[in-house]
């Protein structure tokens, strides 16, 4: 859970009157995880795809008009590091380095208050440095497209006349049965293909830009350790920021479907506005392979020069991806455990077979 445990295991491992009893040590905590988890109850009882499709989110589309995005394709974005400030949220920095409290409390906290401060002021002298560097930029780029639901996929088309499709994104859907509320697929919230409602659907990739990891070695080989986090805590700040930012810009400019809004920094942090943002490999749309789709419509790695591993994680590291929904009514939710008929059905509808699904959706089965 926590990088710095590594030390005391090394420790253990290379010393050899350790190493034995170490090892005995752990397969006896194992033994206590396989038996613990050999006798746990799912908390909620597993339904048929059939029966959460038919519990999905219900909507009367025929009284709603999606709104028409300003501009449809794709926008590259280029911003120098102080345009990003504003939109930082600092909670998350705290806990890069194990201190727990959400800001600006975390400053004034009896235990932690001083150690925090400090941190935060070298943050700050960080900052200035970065934002000051004219060749620092962070790069972005973002679309907005025609799309229509089809059960739990969403097709995008390849202009408004809606007659090809161009890519489709394949969504799961919550599988457990829920009295009190709808089965969750995040494809709900696109107007459904039969509705004859034109819809869209957006995507976006930003990095804090491809410098990370140059200042970062450069302060290492120094041996000031210190300095090499900080910048990576910093560059992970600036990633997240930009997401804020241009997902703000998306709503009130670019899809403008909500020109007039105002909202403070907290109030963004707390996602009191429209829309959401889901980022495939996150609870709502947990199989990674998904990003392929936002790097081929956006062509991500040309406008920025992010790149995707064998593994579909982003490079750099301080990087952001997912896609834009802007129905009033769509919130976040956990697809969680999910039952073999819609691992089937998932593997049709993306092209493999059983095997090559049950690996990418292995934390959900």
């Amino acid at each position: 859970p926590n990088a710095s445990r590594a030390v005391g295991v090394c420790q253990k491992l290379i010393t050899p009157e350790n190493r034995a009893a170490y090892a005995q040590e752990l397969s006896a905590d194992y033994e206590k995880v396989r038996v613990q988890h050999a006798k746990k109850q799912p908390r909620t009882k597993p339904i048929t795809l059939e029966q959460a499709r038919a519990n999905g989110f219900q909507f009367d589309w025929q009284n709603y008009e999606p709104p028409v995005p300003n501009k449809l394709g794709v926008t590259s974005v280029s911003l120098g590091l102080a345009e990003l400030v504003d939109y930082i949220d600092w909670t998350p920095f705290f806990l890069t380095w194990s201190l727990a409290g959400k800001y600006p409390r975390i400053l004034q906290d009896e235990v932690v208050g001083k150690e925090a401060q400090n941190l935060f002021d070298d943050a700050q002298a960080m900052l200035n440095i970065l934002c000051d560097n004219p060749k620092l930029k962070a790069s972005g780029v973002m679309g907005i497209f025609p799309a229509n639901r089809v059960q739990d996929d969403i097709e995008i088309y390849h202009n408004e006349n809606r007659e090809q499709v161009s890519y489709i994104a394949h969504h799961l859907r919550q599988q457990t049965e829920k009295p009190k509320g709808p089965n969750n697929c995040l494809s709900d919230f696109v107007a459904p293909k039969t509705s004859g409602k034109a819809d869209y659907l957006g995507a976006f990739a930003v990095t804090s830009g491809t410098w990370e990891d140059e200042f970062a070695k450069a302060y290492e080989d120094d041996g000031d350790d210190y300095n090499s986090i900080m910048v990576k805590a910093l560059a992970d700040r600036f990633a997240e920021a930009f997401a804020e930012y241009l997902h703000e810009k998306v709503r009130k400019e670019i899809w403008g479907y909500v020109p007039d809004e105002v909202l403070s920094n907290e109030e963004l942090i707390r996602e009191k506005y429209q829309g959401i943002r889901p980022a495939p490999g996150y609870a709502a749309c947990p199989e990674h392979t998904e990003k392929q789709l936002i790097w081929d419509l956006l062509d991500v790695e040309k406008n920025t020069g992010m790149k995707l591993t064998e593994s579909y994680a982003m490079w750099p590291g301080a990087a952001v991806s997912g896609f834009y929904f802007s129905h009033p009514e769509c919130r976040y939710f956990a697809v969680a455990k999910i039952q073999e008929d819609q691992l089937l059905d998932y593997a049709a509808r993306k092209g493999w077979d059983k095997l090559e699904a049950e690996k990418w959706l292995g934390p959900n089965l």
